[in-house]
């Protein structure tokens, strides 16, 4: 059990880690050894994450989640599969914890009359001022 939030849990046999090999740097391993981790989680089918939880989730997974509400993460950061099976946990569970987070309510406002003048006041002498940039004429002198 991965626990999430005090209240949300996840089993490990929802997550589906499959091992690619990885670009970059690695020496002779390189080309023989598979550490990169693609993890695959279920978040749509998921009876553990809650239904408002899970639209949140899809907002900020953008183009990680598939259409099947299949959130997909890969990690290949180090050169170890244990590693990247861990970095990949660790950002599935950072992922799911923020979509945890309600949204406050915006609630609509007024600016106050005393806001308004003020902002026409400034607008006026803005106006003054850049009135007096302009050209000197002869009859000016």
């Amino acid at each position: 059990m991965i626990q999430i939030t005090p209240h949300i849990f996840i089993h490990e046999d929802e997550l589906i880690e499959t091992f690619v090999r990885s670009s970059g740097p690695g020496g002779q391993n390189v080309n023989k050894v598979e550490t990169a981790v693609q993890l695959r989680f279920d978040a749509k089918g998921s009876p553990n994450l809650p239904r408002p939880v899970f639209y949140r989730l899809q907002k900020l997974a953008g183009q990680r989640m598939t259409k099947d509400g299949v959130l997909i993460i890969n990690a290949s950061e180090y050169r170890t599969q244990d590693r990247n099976r861990k970095a990949a946990q660790d950002r599935l569970i950072t992922l799911i914890q923020q979509a945890t987070i309600v949204p406050k309510k915006r609630r609509p406002t007024k600016p106050t009359f005393a806001s308004k003048q003020k902002r026409l006041k400034q607008k006026s002498e803005r106006s003054e001022v850049k009135k007096g940039r302009g050209r000197i004429s002869r009859s000016d002198y």
